[in-house]
């Protein structure tokens, strides 16, 4: 399988809680991710701010998709920590998540989130660790 094979052939973001956070991809590359989600009612809490579950949603995704652009083609990358510092409360308005590499090795990657509000004000900074696996369910190297 080609590099542009393996590319394309990734799980859209357009499922599962991408689609249902309405996530949106804006840039990707191996270098960078940006990423997009507005605020609306289905992410706040109860009393009326972003959850942060959302927001650790957004940055987890920014960073799988970024690390998935970095494995080879029989690898895949799976997310094994986050933490998350959320900086500032957000109502209403979209976020944009800003993802890059500071670490692509052969079996991990960390990267960087930074998610911003519209002023562009930081809201949360985020570091998540992958790991990267075969792609293949039945190697057991994955064990």
């Amino acid at each position: 399988m080609s590099t542009q094979e393996h590319t394309t052939n990734a799980v859209p973001p357009e499922r599962g809680l991408s689609q249902t956070l309405q996530m949106t991809i804006v840039e990707q590359s191996p270098d960078r991710v940006v990423m997009t989600m507005p605020v609306t009612a289905y992410h706040l809490q109860p009393w009326g701010y972003l959850h942060g579950g959302a927001s650790i949603a957004l940055a987890e995704t920014a960073a799988t998709l970024g690390a998935f652009l970095n494995c080879p083609p029989d690898m895949v990358a799976f997310g094994q920590e986050i933490n998350a510092n959320h900086l500032r409360p957000v109502r209403e308005g979209m976020l944009t998540a800003t993802a890059t590499p500071l670490h692509v090795g052969r079996t991990s990657q960390v990267w960087d989130i930074q998610i911003r509000d519209e002023q562009n004000k930081l809201i949360c900074a985020s570091r998540c660790t992958l790991a990267v696996i075969s792609s293949n369910p039945r190697d057991e190297t994955n064990a």
